[in-house]
């Protein structure tokens, strides 16, 4: 039974009055497609389907409704798919599940590794690049999820402007802080045909009791991972998860193969996969002995990589536009003794190995920037 405006006063008064503008008023008026974010997580959930209640207050057409979920593979809970499936059937609007055709996160992770050894290998990176995303660089989340959805609503809906909704809170972080009610996507997420998406964020000043009173009082699906105590939803592992998230995702048994599997490229890769955690150290019990040797000889190989990267030349580290400018010829000797023993590590060939060949191939790579810069 759905909730009246006194119940939503009495328990969860901020979905009473969520967030809108004017911008967004005038899409609604216009009876602009409406895309519900799904990523199963109680605040997506919660969200949508108060903001469905209120598109219908808004006489706002049905049709133009649909809940979208970007599928992140192996790295999901294997719950999610019935989570998201739920919460589009609770909200009353079709759901449409989209991927990327290039693989899924654990394979982006792969990939980025073999190609950061390729560029190392050929001398266009100064340090070895590691598999994983981070605060700083969150690719996973602009490849497999802005990068997915928004072509798609683009593509549904051509020649029109679109509304997106994203539940997101500004209590959640310092970033998210600074969310507006609603943003219009620049380039490339304009199309001549007039088609535009507007991402919407209407439960921006909601708090977390308000969510869960708001789940519980309108019976919606809520993730296994918050019964279990875990503070958030998303990736069973995500590099910018709590200690203790990521320890309870590990001792969830359908997540086991997935962890196992991230803790061997963190043995292979030799880069943990938080900054300052390993993944593999998490729930040591749950590692096998074989693997259990593995990690070590990759956390002792991750300990000698840093101390041969902190000989590099101080002057020649990665910047913008690297490489600032050409080493000399003792330097390059420094550059060349590193690199022989991080490429032996992890068994990969170059063609510049003497200090001679390390310049002329920094000065080639500086040259070509220099050249770029000035074009």
């Amino acid at each position: 039974m759905r909730a009246d405006r006194s119940q939503l006063d009495m328990f969860a008064p901020g979905f009473a009055a969520l967030a809108i503008d004017d911008a967004v008023r005038a899409l609604i008026a216009a009876g602009a497609p409406v895309a519900y974010s799904l990523s199963g997580g109680k605040d997506s959930v919660s969200i949508a389907h108060a903001t469905d209640r209120l598109l219908d207050r808004l006489d706002h057409p049905r049709d133009r409704r649909i809940a979208i979920h970007a599928d992140l593979g192996r790295i999901e809970w294997q719950s999610t798919p019935a989570t998201v499936e739920a919460a589009a059937a609770a909200i009353g609007v079709p759901l449409v599940v989209v991927r990327r055709k290039a693989g899924d996160l654990i394979s982006r992770w792969e990939r980025r590794f073999e190609l950061g050894q390729q560029r190392y290998a050929a001398l266009e990176t100064y340090h070895l690049t590691g598999p994983w995303s981070s605060a700083s660089n969150r690719f996973c989340t602009a490849e497999l999820k802005t990068q997915v959805i928004l072509p798609q609503l683009l593509r549904q809906w051509g020649g029109t402007p679109v509304l997106s909704i994203v539940g997101i809170r500004r209590e959640e972080s310092p970033r998210r802080r600074l969310a507006p009610v609603s943003k219009l996507e620049g380039k490339p997420w304009v199309r001549a045909d007039g088609g535009t998406v507007r991402t919407w964020h209407p439960g921006v000043d909601l708090r977390e009791p308000e969510v869960f009173a708001y789940i519980e009082r309108e019976r919606l699906p809520l993730a296994e991972a918050y019964p279990l105590g875990s503070s958030r939803f998303g990736c069973a592992f995500c590099v910018l998860a709590s200690a203790g998230d990521i320890a309870i995702a590990a001792r969830v048994p359908t997540n086991r193969g997935t962890l196992l599997h991230l803790v061997d490229m963190e043995a292979t890769s030799t880069f943990s996969f938080q900054q300052d955690r390993w993944l593999g150290d998490v729930a040591p019990d749950l590692i096998p002995a074989t693997l259990a040797m593995d990690l070590a000889r990759g956390k002792a190989q991750a300990a000698e990589r840093r101390q041969l990267e902190a000989m590099l030349p101080a002057g020649l580290k990665y910047v913008k536009g690297w490489p600032q400018r050409v080493p000399t010829i003792e330097e390059a000797a420094t550059i060349a003794e590193v690199r022989a023993r991080i490429l032996a590590m992890h068994g990969l060939d170059t063609p510049y190995r003497t200090p001679v060949q390390i310049r002329d191939r920094i000065a080639e790579l500086h040259h070509a920037v220099r050249v770029k810069e000035a074009a």
